[in-house]
C-alpha cells in the first residue's frame, strides 16, 4: 500500500507593517458611500468626517484618523470646487492673488517642516504629536490671521472706493445729460417765437453763442458731439438767407429756410469754440462744421460721413482713423478749389477760397477717402499731411509749396 504523502499547506502571508488590519477594511470602503451622499448632504458628510477624525485621535487609531481627515478634505474640495474660480475672482483682487498664494505656500511649508521635525516622539503611540510644532503652528496661525484681517480690511476699503467711483461716474453722466437737455430747451426757447418760427435778433444770437461756448467747456467728447448734432439738424449752424431790412430768415417755399452760403447769417457761429477740442470716437455724420476753427482738434476715429468741413481750419488736426465718406472739404472741383483766405471772398461756383485748411493734419488710416478728397488733401496739406495719406500722393502736385 502506498502511503499518502502529507500535503503541504501554503503558509499564510504575514500582514505587512504598512497594510491596514482586516478589521478596519470595511471602514476604508466608507469613502465611496460617503461620496454618494455628498451631493445631497454635503454638510453632514464634512462634519461627520471631522467627527471620525477626532474619534480616531481620541482612541489612538491611526487609520480612523486618516480616514476622517481624507474624507473631510475630499468632500470639502468637491463641494467648493464648482464655485471656487468665481469666488476667487470675486473676493480677491487681481494684484493680490499671487501674494495670497505665496502666503499660503509659506504657511503650508512651515507647518510641514514643524510637524516633521522629529522632536518629542513617543514610540508607544501610533500617532505622534509634536507639541512644540503645535505651539509654533498656533503662533503662525495667529500671525497669518492678523495679516488676513488686515488684507480683508484693505479689500473692503478698495471695494468701497470702486463702488463710490462707479456711482460718481454714473452721477456725472446723469448730471451732464440734464445739463445738455436744459441747454437744448433754452436755445429752442431763445430762437423761436410764440408761433414756432425762427426769430433770432442779434442779442439773442449772442446769448445763444454764449450758452454754447459755456456748455462746450463743461461736457466731454460725447456731450460735445450731441450738441453739434442737435445744432446741425436744427439748422442753427447753417448760414441762412436773410432779408436786408430786419435780418429775418427767409423761407424757401418748401417748408424750410433758404440757405445762403455766400452772404447768409448763422444763428450760432461756432468760431473758435472747438479749437483743441477732443471729439474722438464720436458720431458726427451729416454735421455742419463749415467755417469752424478746429485747430489741433482731435477727430480721430470719428464718423464724418457727409460732414461739411468746407472752409474749416483743420491745422494740425488729428483725423486718423476717421470715416470720410462724402465729407465735404471744398466746393467746386478738386483741381480748382483752394483753401480759405483772410483777404479774398469765397467763390462757391469755382471752389476758390472754399476749401478747408488742412496743413499738417494727420490723415493716417482714414477710411473711404475719395479721389477728389485725396487730390485736395495732397495738393494743400503740405509735406507732413502728404506723408500720412493712405495710398500716397504720387502724381499730385504740392500746391502749398511747403
Amino acid at each position: 500500500m502506498t502511503q499518502k504523502s502529507p500535503t503541504r499547506s501554503n503558509p499564510k502571508p504575514l500582514p505587512s507593517a504598512t497594510s491596514p488590519p482586516r478589521s478596519i477594511q470595511p471602514i476604508l470602503s466608507a469613502p465611496k458611500k460617503l461620496m454618494q451622499w455628498l451631493p445631497d448632504y454635503p454638510s453632514a458628510v464634512v462634519f461627520g468626517s471631522i467627527g471620525v477624525m477626532i474619534l480616531g485621535l481620541a482612541i489612538d487609531s491611526l487609520w480612523m484618523g486618516l480616514l476622517g481627515a481624507f474624507v473631510a478634505l475630499l468632500a470639502s474640495v468637491k463641494t467648493i470646487w464648482p464655485s471656487w474660480n468665481q469666488l476667487w475672482k470675486e473676493l480677491v483682487p487681481s494684484p493680490w492673488r499671487a501674494v495670497i498664494v505665496a502666503f499660503v505656500g509659506i504657511m503650508a511649508s512651515g507647518i510641514g517642516l514643524l510637524v516633521l521635525s522629529g522632536s518629542n516622539q513617543q514610540a508607544t503611540r501610533s500617532i505622534q504629536v509634536n507639541w512644540d510644532a503645535v505651539g509654533a503652528l498656533g503662533e503662525i496661525v495667529g500671525a497669518v490671521g492678523q495679516i488676513l484681517i488686515a488684507l480683508l480690511a484693505v479689500y473692503v476699503a478698495w471695494q468701497q472706493y470702486v463702488i463710490s467711483k462707479d456711482l460718481t461716474m454714473q452721477q456725472n453722466i446723469i448730471t451732464q445729460q440734464q445739463t445738455i437737455d436744459a441747454y437744448f430747451q433754452g436755445v429752442s426757447e431763445l430762437a423761436l417765437n410764440e408761433e414756432g418760427l425762427l426769430e433770432d435778433w442779434p442779442q439773442e444770437r449772442a446769448f445763444a453763442e454764449g450758452r454754447t461756448a459755456a456748455i462746450f467747456s463743461s461736457v466731454d467728447a460725447a456731450g460735445k458731439a450731441k450738441i453739434i448734432r442737435f445744432l446741425s439738424q436744427s439748422r442753427l449752424l447753417t448760414p441762412l438767407k436773410r432779408d436786408r431790412r430786419l435780418g429775418r430768415p427767409i423761407l424757401d417755399g418748401q417748408g424750410g429756410y433758404a440757405e445762403d452760403r455766400a452772404y447768409g447769417t448763422r444763428v450760432i457761429d461756432l468760431g473758435v469754440m472747438l479749437a483743441c477740442a477732443d471729439l474722438s470716437g464720436n458720431d458726427l455724420r451729416w454735421t455742419e462744421m463749415s467755417d469752424a476753427n478746429l485747430v489741433k482738434a482731435n477727430l480721430s476715429n470719428c464718423d464724418l460721413v457727409k460732414a461739411n468741413l468746407a472752409r474749416s481750419i483743420l491745422y494740425e488736426a488729428n483725423l486718423s482713423g476717421a470715416d470720410l465718406k462724402g465729407a465735404q472739404f471744398f466746393y467746386g472741383t478738386a483741381e480748382q478749389a483752394t483753401p480759405r483766405s483772410r483777404t479774398q471772398p469765397p467763390d462757391y461756383t469755382t471752389g476758390k477760397c472754399t476749401g478747408a485748411v488742412i496743413e499738417n493734419a494727420d490723415l493716417t488710416n482714414v477710411q473711404r477717402l475719395s479721389e477728389a478728397q485725396r487730390y485736395y488733401c495732397c495738393a494743400w496739406g503740405g509735406e507732413k499731411t502728404r506723408g500720412t495719406i493712405p495710398g500716397g500722393c504720387d502724381g499730385i502736385p504740392n500746391k502749398l509749396g511747403r
